[in-house]
């Protein structure tokens, strides 16, 4: 995790070795190595410069028949998805995610699972494998792709490894042979290495025929714990900036792993929510203003209020949500939280509850699962 979320500068002299001994792989000559200070610096400027080394596309239609013709990103791709095969048939089949066990690896602590009856390959696969790739690859990954290579149809340099971003996959083939559930040959070990020395060195990057881009790592990374992660997921997260930063000024806006455009998290206004389009960006930054300042801002419509009895010395008041707020009509309870935050207050915060409940005791409820009378006769809610 330390390695996936680094913004320590990129160890330049060693990522060019690793990458040359990668195109000497595939029997490529060495390339020049082009460096940029984001991922965005790659699509944007350094491919509209050297357009010789734009890549074919290759398709199974027109692909030439020997590999040795293939552009150099397609053979170490190639060469890497042999290299993984490999691994993995020494190491074996996890059982399916979506078993009873694979649920319990992925929810219970490692010692519980154990203890449940869950492989430990299943286990290890979960707890670092699954949480890696939930954390760097899908929450980090996914949100820069998605915000700083897909602006433009077309304007993605090609093919792309993830350097830092890898290591769910590198730590998981090195762990399984630390732990003596596999052995590797000689030579695949060697290779594997060669990967996860990439990953300890660099950021993005991108072979071409002649031409590697090399991407900076960020020099800024924000996170906080996932909820409900059991095995120290994290997802980006920053309240009074952005998540991530790089050294050119490209930057990601994130609230509890939902990227959302700048002015959610520094300038969030009614005017500004109703007319996002996005609905989960709304959402954040209602939540990001504050649901009482939002109510009071946007003018919402008072239906009822209720002492709750889940959280003495609290009150329910529940609102009418008009068809703008959320794309939907329905009602908004604010409540306040029942456990104190760190600084000694208690949040409020909104629930979305259907349009048919009055009741602010009932819509408490429900947003618990219980009925109105089974709710009004908790002792205490957290």
């Amino acid at each position: 995790m330390r390695h996936g979320l680094s913004t320590r500068p990129a160890d330049r002299d060693r990522a060019e070795a690793v990458v040359t001994a990668l195109y000497a792989e595939v029997g490529a000559a060495p390339p020049r190595f082009c460096w940029v200070d984001s991922p965005a610096a790659a699509a944007d400027a350094v491919l509209d410069k050297v357009r010789p080394y734009r890549p074919m596309r290759l398709r199974a239609a027109t692909a030439p028949a020997r590999t040795a013709h293939w552009p150099v990103a397609a053979r170490i791709a190639a060469s890497l998805a042999d290299l993984r095969d490999r691994l993995d048939q020494r190491i074996g089949r996890r059982v399916s995610r979506h078993s009873v066990y694979g649920r319990a690896a992925r929810t219970l602590a490692p010692e519980d699972a154990l203890e449940w009856g869950c492989g430990s390959k299943d286990v290890l696969g979960a707890m670092l494998h699954d949480s890696l790739e939930t954390s760097l690859f899908d929450g980090l990954r996914a949100p820069l792709r998605t915000a700083l290579l897909s602006a433009e149809p077309g304007s993605a340099p090609g093919l792309t490894w993830y350097g830092q971003q890898d290591v769910h996959w590198i730590a998981h083939y090195q762990l399984c042979a630390g732990t003596g559930l596999a052995s590797y040959p000689r030579d695949d070990w060697r290779r594997l290495g060669r990967w996860a020395t990439l990953a300890r060195s660099a950021g993005w990057w991108w072979p071409h025929d002649g031409l590697c881009v090399m991407a900076e790592r960020p020099v800024e990374v924000h996170t906080e714990p996932s909820p409900h992660g059991v095995h120290g997921q994290v997802r980006p997260h920053c309240s009074s900036g952005p998540a991530v930063r790089f050294a050119d000024g490209t930057r990601l806006y994130v609230l509890h792993g939902t990227p959302v455009p700048e002015w959610a998290v520094t300038g969030p206004t009614v005017r500004r929510i109703h007319a996002e389009p996005n609905v989960e960006v709304r959402r954040c930054a209602i939540e990001h203003l504050g649901w009482d300042t939002y109510v009071e801002r946007a003018g919402l419509d008072l239906t009822a209020t209720a002492d709750d009895p889940g959280n003495p010395g609290a009150e329910l008041r529940l609102y009418h949500l008009p068809w703008r707020v959320l794309g939907e009509l329905g009602r908004v309870l604010l409540v306040v939280n029942g456990t104190v935050e760190p600084d000694g207050h208690r949040r409020r915060y909104g629930l979305h509850v259907p349009l048919n409940i009055d009741d602010p005791v009932a819509a408490a409820g429900w947003s618990y699962g219980l009925s109105r009378e089974q709710y009004a006769g908790l002792a205490r809610r957290t």
